[in-house]
Protein backbone atom coordinates (compact mmCIF):
# COMPACT_ATOMS: atom_id res chain seq x y z
CA UNK A 1 0.00 0.00 0.00
CA UNK A 2 1.23 3.46 -0.92
CA UNK A 3 0.24 6.65 0.90
CA UNK A 4 1.00 10.04 -0.65
CA UNK A 5 1.09 13.16 1.49
CA UNK A 6 2.50 16.66 1.65
CA UNK A 7 0.22 18.48 -0.75
CA UNK A 8 -1.22 21.88 0.00
CA UNK A 9 -1.68 25.45 -1.16
CA UNK A 10 1.44 27.39 -2.10
CA UNK A 11 2.16 30.59 -3.99
CA UNK A 12 3.86 30.55 -7.36
CA UNK A 13 7.60 30.30 -6.92
CA UNK A 14 7.18 28.38 -3.71
CA UNK A 15 8.29 24.96 -2.55
CA UNK A 16 6.63 21.73 -1.46
CA UNK A 17 7.86 18.28 -0.55
CA UNK A 18 5.64 15.31 -1.28
CA UNK A 19 6.12 11.95 0.40
CA UNK A 20 4.98 8.50 -0.60
CA UNK A 21 5.15 6.05 2.28
CA UNK A 22 4.85 2.34 1.65
CA UNK A 23 3.30 -0.05 4.10
CA UNK A 24 2.36 -3.69 4.17
CA UNK A 25 5.34 -4.70 2.10
CA UNK A 26 8.78 -3.37 1.28
CA UNK A 27 9.20 -1.42 -1.93
CA UNK A 28 12.94 -1.09 -1.58
CA UNK A 29 13.49 -3.25 -4.66
CA UNK A 30 10.77 -1.57 -6.73
CA UNK A 31 10.97 1.34 -9.13
CA UNK A 32 8.69 4.18 -8.10
CA UNK A 33 7.18 7.19 -9.79
CA UNK A 34 5.06 10.29 -9.43
CA UNK A 35 2.19 11.13 -11.73
CA UNK A 36 -0.25 14.03 -11.66
CA UNK A 37 -3.69 14.81 -12.97
CA UNK A 38 -5.22 18.25 -13.41
CA UNK A 39 -8.96 18.84 -13.80
CA UNK A 40 -10.09 17.97 -17.29
CA UNK A 41 -6.71 16.52 -18.24
CA UNK A 42 -5.31 13.05 -18.45
CA UNK A 43 -2.89 11.73 -15.88
CA UNK A 44 0.70 12.57 -16.81
CA UNK A 45 4.10 11.30 -15.81
CA UNK A 46 6.15 13.56 -13.54
CA UNK A 47 9.23 11.67 -12.33
CA UNK A 48 10.53 8.18 -11.63
CA UNK A 49 13.38 6.54 -9.75
CA UNK A 50 14.76 3.03 -9.84
CA UNK A 51 15.14 0.85 -6.76
CA UNK A 52 18.69 1.94 -5.97
CA UNK A 53 18.17 5.61 -6.85
CA UNK A 54 20.94 5.33 -9.43
CA UNK A 55 18.55 6.25 -12.26
CA UNK A 56 15.93 8.98 -12.39
CA UNK A 57 13.58 10.20 -15.09
CA UNK A 58 11.73 13.51 -15.35
CA UNK A 59 9.06 15.00 -17.52
CA UNK A 60 10.35 17.94 -19.50
CA UNK A 61 7.91 20.29 -17.81
CA UNK A 62 9.43 19.69 -14.35
CA UNK A 63 13.08 19.01 -15.17
CA UNK A 64 15.35 21.34 -13.26
CA UNK A 65 12.59 22.27 -10.79
CA UNK A 66 11.56 18.93 -9.26
CA UNK A 67 13.80 16.31 -7.66
CA UNK A 68 12.78 12.73 -6.92
CA UNK A 69 14.51 10.74 -4.22
CA UNK A 70 13.91 7.77 -1.97
CA UNK A 71 14.91 6.40 1.41
CA UNK A 72 14.66 2.62 1.28
CA UNK A 73 15.34 2.37 5.00
CA UNK A 74 12.12 4.31 5.57
CA UNK A 75 10.27 2.70 2.66
CA UNK A 76 9.50 6.21 1.43
CA UNK A 77 9.84 8.18 -1.79
CA UNK A 78 9.94 11.97 -2.04
CA UNK A 79 9.29 14.67 -4.61
CA UNK A 80 10.91 18.02 -3.93
CA UNK A 81 9.11 20.67 -5.94
CA UNK A 82 10.79 24.06 -6.36
CA UNK A 83 9.79 27.14 -8.36
CA UNK A 84 6.20 25.97 -8.47
CA UNK A 85 3.94 27.32 -11.18
CA UNK A 86 0.15 27.52 -11.36
CA UNK A 87 0.26 24.87 -14.08
CA UNK A 88 1.72 22.44 -11.52
CA UNK A 89 -1.67 22.44 -9.79
CA UNK A 90 -2.91 18.84 -9.78
CA UNK A 91 -3.53 15.76 -7.73
CA UNK A 92 -0.22 13.96 -7.40
CA UNK A 93 -0.12 10.17 -7.24
CA UNK A 94 2.68 7.77 -6.46
CA UNK A 95 3.14 4.42 -8.14
CA UNK A 96 5.46 1.43 -7.93
CA UNK A 97 6.43 -1.51 -10.09
CA UNK A 98 9.27 -3.99 -10.27
CA UNK A 99 10.48 -2.39 -13.51
CA UNK A 100 11.35 1.26 -14.15
CA UNK A 101 10.35 0.82 -17.79
CA UNK A 102 6.86 -0.18 -16.67
CA UNK A 103 6.25 2.34 -13.91
CA UNK A 104 7.06 5.30 -16.19
CA UNK A 105 4.27 4.27 -18.55
CA UNK A 106 1.63 4.57 -15.85
CA UNK A 107 0.88 0.86 -15.85
CA UNK A 108 2.57 0.02 -12.57
CA UNK A 109 1.04 -2.53 -10.27
CA UNK A 110 0.78 -0.38 -7.18
CA UNK A 111 -0.82 3.04 -6.77
CA UNK A 112 -1.40 5.34 -3.86
CA UNK A 113 -4.24 7.75 -3.35
CA UNK A 114 -3.48 11.28 -4.47
CA UNK A 115 -2.44 14.41 -2.64
CA UNK A 116 -3.64 17.77 -3.91
CA UNK A 117 -1.17 20.48 -4.81
CA UNK A 118 -2.57 23.93 -5.54
CA UNK A 119 -0.30 26.71 -6.76
CA UNK A 120 -1.75 30.19 -6.70
CA UNK A 121 -0.57 32.95 -9.03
Amino acid sequence: QLQASGGGLVQAGGFLRLSCAASGRTFSNYAMAWFRQSPGKEREFVAAINWSASTTRYAGSVKGRFTISRDNGKNTMYLYMNSLKPEDTAIYYCAADSQLSTVVTGTGNYWGQGTLVTVSS
